[in-house]
């Protein structure tokens, strides 16, 4: 069966947030920031592991860089089950952490 990609609340708000920083500058590129990330995550139904691990401790929490640009996103996300992928939590590039 191939899993299906959610995301949670904070996910979707961090993706608003990116497309709203975004549009402040180019609405072109908002556009295609937000698309990319969405392919991007997409693709974790048929390989859910391709992300990098985030703790020794749990090979199911990982992120996934996702290029844009000179730099791009980094989405943070759970391999919950073989339906279900979670993504917890989207950051550009240049910040520090997950908010």
């Amino acid at each position: 069966m191939t899993p299906k990609v959610v995301f949670t609340r904070q996910a979707r708000d961090d993706l608003e947030r990116h497309y709203g920083f975004l549009l402040e500058r180019d609405l072109n590129a908002a556009e295609k920031a937000i698309e990319r990330i969405r392919r991007a995550l997409s693709y974790l139904s048929d390989a859910p592991f391709q992300g990098r691990k985030v703790d020794s401790g749990s090979p199911f929490l990982r992120e996934l860089v996702v290029s844009f640009g000179h730099t791009g996103f980094v989405a943070l996300y759970e391999v919950e089950s073989d339906e279900r992928i979670v993504v917890l939590a989207i950051r550009a590039q240049r910040e520090d952490d997950y908010s």
